[in-house]
């Protein structure tokens, strides 16, 4: 079975519009609206529809250019870093995701002795914004995924040398969640394994790409915190772009 697959061109920005084409639909539909009826109206709200009109239109266009920029242009999804910030090179590895999943076969490759597990975590009564529905929609994952729930993983524990979280754990929306989550992924991890995490940050880089959209995402230091609170240290940070950051935490108890 063939588990990798090339990425096409502009995948990853047509993917963020068709996750969240309801947002860009409403926000489209808002500035034609109100450019429409700007000359129609006195100069005083002319003035204020514009300072309203230009952060919108700016920050649709900034992040569909920085996500192409992420996702399509920067090699995000060259995981073959990962063996060189592993404490060792894992037996068998657990990757968790929510429904898209565009790792699995990638970590297969890259370690192609080891075996395996694949759980998707999504949580309908937890995980209620329409972008991950849709994202869910289009899943055409080529290894498929083992239901689970984020607070009582289906393993053993210490059955695992390594785990992956790479862009799904903020989907958690509460850091108590994520905190169980992280917690149940140190159960089933070695003594001295390692997690990576790779997420968005909520910062001023992701806050110019996508405005209020950053709100989405959580800061470093809640993922440090969250990390600590689970028994997790951070090893390592990596900056893979301004605007995404690896963790990667190891299991001190």
């Amino acid at each position: 079975m063939n588990t990798t697959a090339r990425r096409r061109p502009w995948q990853g920005v047509l993917q963020i519009l068709r996750f969240n084409w309801r947002s860009y639909g409403a926000t489209t539909a808002v500035i034609v609206v109100a450019l429409l009826a700007a000359p129609f109206l006195p100069r005083l709200f002319r003035a204020g529809i514009m300072i309203g009109v230009a952060p919108a239109l700016f920050w649709m266009v900034s992040s569909l250019l920085v996500s192409h920029y992420v996702y399509d242009r920067f090699p995000l999804y060259d995981l073959h870093w990962i063996p060189r910030v592993l404490s060792r090179v894992p037996n068998r590895w657990l990757n968790i995701h929510c429904g898209l999943d565009e790792t699995s076969g990638l970590l297969a490759a890259i370690f192609p002795a080891a075996s395996f597990d694949v759980v998707d975590i999504f949580d309908a009564g937890v995980m209620t914004e329409a972008s991950i529905r849709e994202a869910r929609g289009m899943a055409r994952g080529a290894i498929a995924a083992r239901p689970a729930r984020f607070d009582d993983l289906p393993f053993d524990s210490r059955s695992f040398g390594a785990a992956f979280c790479i862009f799904a754990a903020h989907e958690l929306r509460h850091e108590r969640q994520r905190a169980t989550l992280f917690l149940e992924i140190a159960r089933v991890l070695v003594p001295g394994g390692d997690l990576v995490l790779m997420e968005h940050s909520r910062d001023w880089w992701n806050f110019l790409a996508f405005g209020p959209g950053f709100l989405h995402f959580f800061s470093q230091r809640a993922w440090r915190r969250t990390a600590a609170q689970a028994g997790f240290e951070v090893q390592a940070e990596l900056s893979m772009t301004p605007f995404v950051h690896a963790y990667v935490l190891r299991r001190t108890i």
